[in-house]
């Protein structure tokens, strides 16, 4: 095979690191955002936020000196950059950047009046496994039990149930060889008195049996009310009550008042327990009617303002190649960029909140009934981008309006064509099927049937297999459920 030298001529697409630093920031939340935010913060030292631009930048007589030589580049940089306010599309890498831009840089964010927090909202709160463990530590165990009681503890999930067999638990105790299966047992059964009670049983039948030991024997009742939890919670649950009373030889009166014992515990006793830190929606738009007009704002708290700050900015030289220059320019060139990635951010959002509002401006108005057919692709032609953009911005981004918080991807959804040759979206239809559920007679609930022909008499022709897959979707019970449980 012979080697040699050949010249060729072609096209290929990259994505430079500036345009991927940019999509990753449009497909963030905003809780992501603004952890992303406060990492660049810390990392780079030309970035500053809008409320520390006045407090924290040093200024000649407050002990920091301004070199003569940083403030004779910065007024050069700006006399050079006051005639170019367009920015080019494409930036060589080794450009300068007071070449291109002004020293003072723009917020990345809208203006504010007050103060602003740069803060991710959440909460602390006691786990299950932090509440049994401390009841644990005021339990008197022997140092074989106290390991074993952990080991109980780190197997039970969320809901209070043991996930973990005690055989698996007493195979991983090497510290404790020769234990018994019953001795685990023992302790298993300490830690299920602990509150909440029944945490750490091992089924259904198991955590209902456990809560029903602490009430006082002579209850009304307690004796089926036990015997059902053991051995009939399957046939409690097909409703097949004749063959529960048969079976234990009692009368209604006697089943009601077991029954009412057994709906009175807590299935899931782990619930009780405040679990992880809740997370916090913090809206991205808010939309609100003033005078008739229905107006698109972003949230402060989801565009918080950057800029660069001036002084260090300041001190970059253009003709010095120093190891320390150096740093200055490409903390600068990273600094940039990230603010531009962050406006280029909120001018999709609000582009694309506006063109939702625009379009779903009857929902806003009467409700989910009024709810239009929407796409990707009519959100990407009405804003002159690619379907792929939208997509990004408009996942994990909500709107406040009104009628509550949503979610962008809520306001998207398929269309059936109505009788008059118009489209109705499925939003729309689920909303129906709602309303007239909730409006049927107890006694005589409507079927999926019912519910289809009373739509096709409003021209809405819908199946109705089309019926049911709404209505589970909304987790709504048939016909048959809803009359029972009226």
């Amino acid at each position: 095979m012979k080697q040699s030298i050949q010249l060729r001529l072609g096209q290929h697409l990259a994505m430079t690191p500036q345009l991927q630093q940019a999509i990753r920031l449009l497909q963030m939340s905003t809780v992501e955002l603004q952890l992303e935010i406060q990492k660049a913060l810390e990392s780079n030292l030309m970035l500053e936020s809008g409320d520390e631009a006045d407090e924290d930048a040093p200024a000649p007589g407050n002990g920091a000196a301004e070199p003569a030589e940083a403030r004779a580049e910065a007024g050069a940089d700006a006399e050079a950059g006051a005639g170019n306010d367009t920015i080019p599309e494409d930036l060589p890498v080794d450009s300068v950047w007071e070449d291109i831009y002004d020293v003072p840089t723009p917020y990345s964010g809208p203006a504010e009046d007050g103060p602003r927090e740069l803060a991710i909202h959440g909460g602390e709160s006691e786990s299950l496994r932090g509440h049994l463990l401390w009841q644990m530590n005021l339990t008197p165990f022997s140092d074989t039990d106290l390991a074993v009681a952990m080991a109980l503890i780190d197997a039970i999930d969320e809901d209070g149930y043991l996930s973990v067999s005690l055989e698996e638990i007493r195979q991983g105790l090497p510290e404790a060889a020769g234990l018994e299966l019953d001795e685990v047992e023992a302790v298993l059964h300490r830690i299920q008195q602990f509150d909440p009670i029944g945490c750490g049983a091992r089924s259904l039948a198991e955590c209902l049996t456990i809560q029903l030991q602490q009430f006082d024997p002579h209850t009304p009742g307690l004796h089926s009310a036990r015997a059902i939890a053991a051995d009939h919670l399957d046939a409690l649950g097909r409703r097949d009550h004749a063959q529960i009373m048969r079976q234990l030889r009692i009368d209604e009166e006697e089943f009601e008042r077991a029954v009412a014992l057994i709906r009175s515990l807590n299935p899931r006793p782990g619930s009780e327990i405040a679990g992880p830190p809740p997370a916090y929606i913090v809206p991205d738009v808010f939309v609100r009617k003033h005078r008739g007009v229905w107006r698109v704002e972003l949230n402060p708290e989801s565009a918080p303002r950057l800029r660069v700050n001036p002084y260090y900015a300041g001190l970059v030289k253009r003709a010095d190649d120093s190891a320390d220059n150096n740093c200055l320019k490409n903390h600068l060139q990273e600094a940039r960029w990230f603010i531009k990635s962050l406006q280029n951010r909120n001018e999709t959002l609000l582009k694309v909140a506006t063109c939702i509002v625009e379009r779903q401006r009857g929902f806003l108005e009467h409700g989910e009934e009024a709810m239009k057919p929407l796409v990707l692709r009519e959100v990407a032609e009405a804003v002159s981008m690619h379907e792929s953009t939208i997509s990004r911005i408009t996942t994990q981004k909500y709107l406040h309006t009104p009628r509550g918080i949503y979610e962008f991807k809520y306001f998207f959804s398929s269309h059936v064509g109505t009788a008059d040759g118009g489209e109705c979206s499925a939003t729309a239809i689920r909303a129906k099927i709602r309303k007239l559920i909730a409006a049927e007679d107890p006694a005589h609930p409507l079927s999926d049937s019912k519910i289809a022909e009373t739509l096709s008499r409003e021209g809405i022709p819908v199946a109705r297999r089309t019926v049911a897959k709404y209505r589970e979707a909304m987790s709504l019970p048939p016909s048959n459920e809803r009359k029972y449980r009226r």
